[in-house]
């Protein structure tokens, strides 16, 4: 087989009658996180890819690789609708079995070709690795002309350990000084309606705040009212989530906040989504108190979740050090391949 007896076909994610399709294009990407991590790899359900591909606030299009009567590669290219109207993110997968054959290189091209029909110029790819293991994808990207942009740290939180130590965190917070200016806030599921307008602000700097190293990204446009309905799909896919806040005492205002989510489908592991503590308002350790209040709260409220997975640039000293104090182990790492184009 090589790339000329490969045909690429596109695949509804939400048409009833493609279902079948849908649940195979589905588990190709998962079983590139089991050959890479085994049983610690990350996988999506069908539904919450599903979710994604309902919301208005990015064009996703699912499509799919085929030999011989057989789907070998999955692909979905995502682009913004609101913002960074020049991105595509690009999520391949290819059949272990199946690779060196040309199927990589065509989905890679449909999907370019995708973007480029959408005016799009820059393209970013994800790609996994286990602790000391080779980018499998090294080779593939360097050869389509794509460059490492920025690199991820994946680290393990175990839950059913460390308890006293992030207890003694929060207890030790509130007695240092300064800190009587900031109180945490914690929240299951659903946001309340007096946090929507701050937390949108929060979500538009994680844009601008955290860092993109070498990522041609521009900031995102956030408001209360896609705050509120980016909530509403993530819960209608299944996922629960735990978020806190740190709120500043003086002014009102929120000012640093931590999200997990816990899939339906993997009810013991949670994914650690979003942490950002405003430029203005770091050097009170609030980061390290929101993510020990929420891991708190994770075990109150869902106590068969043992683990939490996180991902932060390899750049990010300061979270980074959050993370170790609170018994993060890291266990992987992902490469943000980009490719800009004129």
């Amino acid at each position: 087989m090589d790339g000329r007896q490969i045909e690429i076909r596109p695949v509804d994610l939400l048409d009833p009658a493609q279902q079948n399709d849908a649940a195979r294009w589905i588990e190709l990407h998962a079983n590139v996180q089991r050959e890479l991590f085994g049983d610690g790899g990350s996988a999506w359900t069908l539904e919450e890819i599903q979710t994604f591909h309902r919301s208005p606030d990015a064009e996703r299009i699912a499509r799919a690789a085929w030999a011989d009567g057989r789907m070998v590669g999955a692909a979905e290219i995502g682009m913004p609708l609101t913002d960074n109207l020049a991105l595509a993110t690009l999520w391949l997968s290819v059949d272990p079995a199946h690779r060196r054959r040309g199927c990589g290189s065509v989905l890679l091209a449909d999907a370019e070709q995708i973007g480029a029909d959408h005016r799009r110029t820059t393209f970013v790819a994800e790609a996994d690795g286990a602790m000391g293991a080779p980018d499998l994808a090294d080779g593939f990207a360097t050869r389509h002309g794509y460059v490492i942009a920025q690199t991820m740290l994946r680290s393990a939180l175990n839950l059913t350990a460390g308890r006293d130590r992030r207890s003694g965190i929060l207890d030790r917070a509130d007695d240092a000084d300064g800190c009587d200016d900031y109180r945490i806030e914690s929240v299951l599921d659903r946001l309340p309606d007096e946090w929507l307008a701050d937390r949108a602000v929060l979500q538009q700097r994680m844009s601008t705040d955290a860092p993109a190293d070498d990522l041609a990204l521009e900031e995102e446009a956030w408001d209360a009212e896609r705050l509120r309905a980016t909530d509403d799909r993530t819960r209608r896919s299944g996922r629960r989530i735990v978020e806190s806040v740190a709120r500043h005492a003086p002014t009102g205002r929120l000012v640093a906040f931590t999200r997990v989510s816990v899939s339906g489908a993997e009810p013991t592991l949670a994914y650690q989504q979003d942490t950002l503590v405003l430029r203005e308002h770091r050097g009170h350790a609030l980061g390290l108190r929101v993510k020990a209040a929420n891991a708190r709260l994770l075990q109150e409220a869902l106590p068969q979740v043992t683990a939490v997975r996180t991902w932060n640039s390899d750049s990010n000293g300061p979270m980074l050090a959050v993370n170790r104090r609170l018994g993060y182990v890291a266990d992987g790492y992902r490469h943000d391949w980009q490719k800009v184009v004129s």
